[in-house]
C-alpha cells in the first residue's frame, strides 16, 4: 500500500484579516476586555491567548485562585476565535473584509470544561483548535495552562456557524 506523503499546511492570513479579527475579539466583545483576554497567536490551525492575573479575577479569597468562570469564559472565547480563523481559512478565495462578515451567526451551543488543577499564578495561556468545521456546526478543543506550561483545565465545545 502506498503512503500519502502530501501534507496540508494551514494558509497564512493577510495582515488585514488578522487586524480585523483581532479588532472584533478585542474591541467588539466587551467581555474579553473584562477578562483581560488577549490573542497572542492567530493561525488557521489554532489560536493562543493570554490572561494576566488581576485581583478582580480571584475566585477564592484564601488561596487567590482564579475564578472558574474566568477559565470557562476565556476558553469559550478562544475556541470561538479558533472557529472564526478556521472559517476564514476555508474561504481564502474571498477578500479579507468579506471573510470578516461571515461570523455574524457564530454562537456557542455546547461547552464542557474539566478543571484539573487550581489556577494560581501571574499569567495564564489559553489554546484552542478546531477539530471539525462543518457547514452548520464546528467543534473545538481548548487548553488552559499556567505560566510554566502546566495544564490547569481543558475543554471541548460546539458552535453554530450558520
Amino acid at each position: 500500500m502506498k503512503k500519502n506523503t502530501e501534507t496540508t499546511t494551514a494558509p497564512d492570513f493577510e495582515p488585514e484579516f488578522v487586524a480585523g479579527l483581532t479588532k472584533i475579539f478585542d474591541e467588539m466583545i466587551p467581555f474579553n476586555r473584562v477578562l483581560g483576554l488577549k490573542i497572542t497567536s492567530l493561525k488557521a490551525d489554532g489560536v493562543k491567548g493570554r490572561i494576566d492575573m488581576r485581583p478582580e479575577l480571584i475566585g477564592h479569597f484564601v488561596s487567590s485562585r482564579l475564578h472558574g468562570g474566568v477559565i470557562s469564559g476565556g476558553l469559550d472565547a478562544m475556541a470561538g476565535v479558533a472557529v472564526m480563523a478556521a472559517i476564514g481559512a476555508r474561504h481564502m478565495d474571498e477578500a479579507p473584509a468579506q471573510r470578516l462578515h461571515r461570523f455574524g451567526k457564530l454562537g456557542t451551543i455546547d461547552l464542557r470544561i474539566d478543571y484539573l488543577r487550581p489556577a494560581m499564578g501571574d499569567r495564564f495561556e489559553l489554546r484552542a483548535n478546531v477539530m471539525r468545521l462543518g457547514s452548520r456546526v464546528a467543534t473545538a478543543r481548548m487548553e488552559f495552562l499556567g505560566a510554566d506550561g502546566t495544564l490547569l483545565a481543558s475543554g471541548a465545545a460546539a458552535y453554530i456557524v450558520s
